[in-house]
């Protein structure tokens, strides 16, 4: 039987046959998601040979992404990918512009 190391040491990343990180999930919750698409097909009365080949394009496409996505943006790529789209594209003011200039006045207490 094959040993396979998951971990290669303090303050590493997890890394599984050159998958890093949240990329193990993905796979993971990808290949299970191909899994139950192909048992609701076949309970569903679908041919067996179609589900079959649905199951196997569906895990190659997701094989396939995963290990692309962990090529292009490596091991906290994705996440800072994610938090771009939080960010504001532009700062709007919706003040009008004389009100931008005055200077309001604290008052005596």
């Amino acid at each position: 039987m094959a040993e396979y190391f998951i971990n290669k040491g303090v303050n590493k990343p997890a890394e599984f046959k050159g998958l890093q990180s949240q990329y193990l999930f993905i796979f993971a919750g990808g290949l299970l998601g191909t899994f139950v698409i192909f048992i609701v097909m076949y309970l569903a009365g679908i041919n067996q040979w179609a589900c079959i080949f649905t199951g196997l394009a569906l895990a190659f496409v997701v094989v396939w992404l995963t290990f692309s996505l962990n090529r292009k943006f490596g091991r906290f790529g994705l996440m800072k990918v994610q938090a771009t789209h939080t960010f504001p594209r532009r700062i709007i003011n919706r003040k009008g512009i004389p009100r931008l200039f005055t200077h309001k006045r604290k008052e005596a207490v």
